[in-house]
């Protein structure tokens, strides 16, 4: 991953819990900030680069610090972005998947846009044109929507058993998919071996592992093996079989 001047990291080694506010839509959203660690192997010739944590549907975005703590060890500024607030509406009942929940993934992909842009202008030092979006399940499907509206958003979109909208068809973007062994992403959710167009385009199933336990509640074996898929591809590249 790449370092980060020292300069750019504070001194305070606990989260930070902000909120920003989009005038625009009048809209709060809650972000937890997980800074790089003093130790990490940081390197002064290059900034830190930056991870967007969005939740699975009915968590907090809080829920997921064994990834937060993980990548702020090894030299990675963690934004985690809650993606849904009490008076948004519900998921839709018509039976169309995509319809029903495309307005919740939409304040989810604009909430990433928005938040990319205010941190990005209030700590310019770090690595923002090489952003990771990194998603569980509801927030795996707008992460993917958000880079389907912006590509230049991110380069790197990892994804935690997301199961309804594609992952990206471009030669441009790496992506890895960690999936679990108790449901089926829809069709065409997933690519093809085939139309795989990077090295860089995997696909990680976990054995025994389950779509609701890819958080901190989850069990220990579970969120070592995530972590360590996660730092393998970001560190160097290794997408596992």
């Amino acid at each position: 991953l790449a370092g980060c001047a020292a300069n750019t990291v504070p001194p305070e080694a606990s989260p930070q819990a902000r909120v920003l506010m989009d005038a625009a839509r009048d809209r709060t959203i809650p972000v937890e900030l997980t800074f790089p660690r003093a130790g990490s192997p940081c390197i002064a010739t290059k900034t830190c680069r930056v991870a967007f944590l969005s939740p699975g549907y009915g968590l907090s975005h809080t829920d997921y610090t064994f990834i937060a703590e993980a990548l702020a060890e090894s030299g990675v500024l963690v934004v985690a972005i809650s993606s849904v607030l009490p008076d948004d509406p519900k998921f839709g009942n018509s039976g169309d998947v995509m319809a029903d929940r495309m307005p919740l993934w939409r304040i989810g992909a604009e909430n990433l846009a928005f938040v990319k842009a205010t941190l990005q202008a209030k700590l310019p030092r770090y690595d923002w044109p090489h952003l990771v979006l990194i998603g569980h399940s509801h927030g795996g499907d707008f992460s993917a929507l958000a880079l389907a509206q912006e590509p230049m958003l991110a380069t790197t979109l990892i994804t935690l058993d997301h199961r309804r909208y594609p992952l990206p068809r471009t030669d441009s973007m790496s992506w890895l998919s960690i999936r679990g062994s108790d449901f089926q992403a829809d069709p065409g959710v997933i690519p093809a071996a085939e139309e795989r167009r990077l090295p860089r385009q995997c696909v990680q199933t976990i054995p025994d592992s389950r779509h609701n336990d890819m958080h901190d509640g989850g069990p220990p074996w579970l969120k070592a093996r995530i972590v360590r898929v996660l730092l393998d591809y970001l560190q160097h590249g290794i997408c596992h079989a």
